[in-house]
């Protein structure tokens, strides 16, 4: 880190006046909205399948999703796109209903979610306990590790090949140089050796349609009566706090990582605009993706909203202009990737036998009731609500019987 970047607080290298006078800072916002851009295309076409919508269309939303909350969002560097929770709460009704309900229903979401952020009921996110954060962290990591097995799981050698290679490049380039993000370099230098060498392997292009070009704006099918009502409410109510729920608790991740702050009731109102401006492209609503943000944060040390604005503006070119380019890049790397962004994404400290010997075990119990939710439902708004319930349920006298213990007992382990 340069003498400039380490000279300002957490705070400042957030500030955008303080990223554009600083050319290093710049570069390293931006390089990490590259990484981030390539990170976000096969989750949202694996997303847009669950949904039961054209992936290319998903893309574009999550363009629009990315670069309206790089201004209107809360919490800067944090990514928003077409996500996996709201894709298994919408497809059940795109694929009873169709896909003429999703605007509406879109739309609806995101007015529910202006009118959570403008009434101030974010500060309910405040109340979710350390051991359920803990345990949806946890299981995320699960997630985002499983989801890529089948992308480098294969009995091909040069599939596996490319997959360590793509580990050691992404763990051992930061040892010599952190001008450049590693991921980036494992994608640019792994990409070029299979296109040059004509090497016959799962890529971008396989996952679905990469065609260039932008989609129109989507019009509206269906009439605006009660029936049309009844069909999209349910599903409404469920995008709009799934995805409050997830961006929040992103957010309050991200303010723990950076030591910043972040604004949940503008991240709230924020969230329901962008929806609906996606909405409008035929998207499925996003929320907050934080495999990516991990990205972002950890891996390209991005601090500002110049960072998602630049992964926007790079996701618009990759859709349309780069399109071929984009479908030739190896799943093998992309999957090396964002295993070591779930293995980062786990908390290793809460499963250490000195960690669980100190925590009380309800506070252990709650977290593994949330990780068992969120993993076997793959739904995080889920296991959280399972974490949550599961602490409301422990008896009060319980918790303050071992909260005491854990107290008398801390003195003891410094000495």
């Amino acid at each position: 880190m340069s003498e400039t970047q380490s000279s300002l607080s957490p705070a400042r290298q957030g500030a955008i006046a303080s990223v554009i006078r600083s050319p290093s800072l710049l570069l390293r916002e931006s390089l990490a909205g590259v990484i981030t851009a390539l990170a976000l295309i096969p989750e949202v076409i694996s997303f847009s399948v669950i949904a039961g919508v054209d992936p290319k269309v998903s893309l574009i939303a999550s363009v629009v999703l990315c670069l309206a909350m790089s201004v209107l969002g809360g919490r800067p560097a944090m990514v928003t796109a077409a996500a996996g929770s709201v894709a298994l709460v919408i497809g059940p009704m795109v694929h009873q209903h169709g896909v003429a309900y999703i605007l509406p229903a879109v739309v609806l979401a995101g007015i529910i979610q202006i009118l959570f952020g403008l009434s101030g009921m974010a500060r309910l996110m405040r109340f979710i306990p350390q051991a359920v954060m803990t345990g949806f962290v946890n299981a995320l990591g699960i997630l985002i590790f499983f989801a890529q097995v089948p992308h480098f799981w294969s009995r091909s050698p040069l599939v596996i090949g490319l997959f360590v290679l793509t580990l050691l490049i992404v763990l051992w380039v930061p040892r010599f140089t952190r001008s450049i993000p590693s991921p980036l370099i494992a994608i640019v230098l792994l990409t070029i050796f299979t296109m040059t060498t004509g090497q016959l392997m799962p890529t971008v292009g396989d996952e679905g349609s990469m065609g260039g070009g932008m989609p129109g704006f989507s019009d509206l099918l269906v009439p605006l009566d009660l029936h049309t009502l009844s069909i999209i409410w349910p599903c409404a109510l469920s995008i709009a706090f799934v995805g409050l729920m997830e961006s929040l608790l992103t957010a309050k991740l991200v303010d723990d990582l950076t030591a910043t702050t972040s604004n949940k009731h503008r991240e709230s109102a924020g969230l329901g605009i962008a929806n609906i401006l996606a909405g409008f492209y035929g998207g499925i609503a996003g929320c907050a993706m934080i495999g990516q943000t991990i990205v972002n944060v950890e891996m390209g040390r991005a601090r500002s909203r110049i960072s998602t604005l630049a992964a926007g503006v790079v996701l618009l070119l990759l859709v349309t202009a780069l399109s071929e380019v984009m479908a030739k890049i190896p799943m093998a790397v992309l999957a090396g990737i964002m295993v070591i962004v779930a293995l980062k994404t786990f908390s290793w400290h809460s499963i250490r036998p000195t960690a669980l010997k100190s925590t009380p075990w309800p506070e252990t119990g709650v977290m593994m009731i949330t990780v068992a939710a969120t993993v076997t439902t793959g739904n995080l708004a889920i296991g959280v609500l399972a974490g949550v319930i599961a602490m409301a349920i422990v008896p009060h006298r319980v918790k303050r019987h071992y909260r005491l213990k854990a107290e008398k007992s801390s003195p003891a382990q410094e000495k």
